[in-house]
């Protein structure tokens, strides 16, 4: 037996190896045939190298914490296409190259949405990457050189599936622009951009005032998109509502 795992070693295989020792003394004691004996270790190498790329790619993916779907108050919101969403969550958008625009006030749970929707995709095996549209400029206009740009810009081009957060909580100027319009048309009909947001399109102008590359912009990206209308009172006025109900506010002494 120590002769097969000095063996097995020199494969470099990934599962650990206290994983195939407990597999090969269980091959040993229960007299298991050699084709079942390499169906297990092939199993147990597949199902090892699976949760390393899983957690590879959760860790490029930067979702951050968020609230599971089993846990999200659908009764919350006064205006939302529930059977759309779970319609989407088959993912199917991405095998068709779509996207998705979630448009709402604060507080309503879209970024809670997208982020659902980007951890499906990762659980299925697709590449994502998640960053509001801040971080995301503040990463690509601090490249020094049109090379340094180009080569960044995969971080961002390359994933199955882009959430782009937050677009409408603070203003850009035109590069900005131009340089978004470049990231969604490299994207478009190819691979898949979930962007969230409070504005809608025609209000898009007071995020990049006088950036000629909008128009543009809202055309690639609505060319074929998936619209989610978020609407009604805030979540977290709710929350603030219910501690404030909750908190007894002590006289001063006179």
């Amino acid at each position: 037996m120590s002769d097969i795992q000095t063996l097995l070693k020199t494969l470099r295989l990934r599962a650990p190896e206290r994983t195939i020792q407990a597999l090969l003394e269980h091959a040993r004691t229960t007299h298991l045939g050699h084709m079942q004996l390499l169906e297990k270790l092939a199993a147990t190498e597949r199902e090892h190298c699976d949760a390393i790329n899983l957690h590879n790619r959760l860790r490029d993916a930067t979702l951050g914490t968020f609230t599971t779907i089993d846990n999200f108050d659908w009764d919350h919101p006064t205006t939302i296409n529930r059977a759309l969403y779970e319609q989407l969550h088959g993912l199917d958008f991405i095998d068709q190259g779509e996207n998705i625009l979630f448009r709402g006030g604060c507080g309503l749970g879209k970024t809670t949405l997208a982020k659902n929707l980007a951890h499906q995709a990762l659980l299925k095996g697709h590449s994502v990457r998640f960053g509001t549209l801040a971080n995301i400029m503040a990463d690509l206009l601090k490249q020094e050189s049109v090379p340094a740009l180009q080569r960044r810009m995969r971080r961002y081009s390359h994933p199955k599936l882009l959430v782009i957060d937050e677009l409408g909580y603070m203003t850009a100027d035109a590069r900005a622009a131009d340089i978004l319009f470049n990231l969604i048309s490299h994207r478009n009909r190819r691979v898949s951009t979930i962007i969230t947001t409070n504005l809608p399109y025609k209000q898009w102008d007071t995020v990049f005032p006088g950036a000629t590359s909008l128009v543009p912009l809202v055309d690639r990206f609505g060319e074929a998109c998936h619209l989610i209308e978020v609407d009604g009172p805030s979540w977290r006025d709710k929350q603030g509502q219910a501690f404030r109900g909750k908190t007894k506010v002590k006289k001063p002494r006179t």
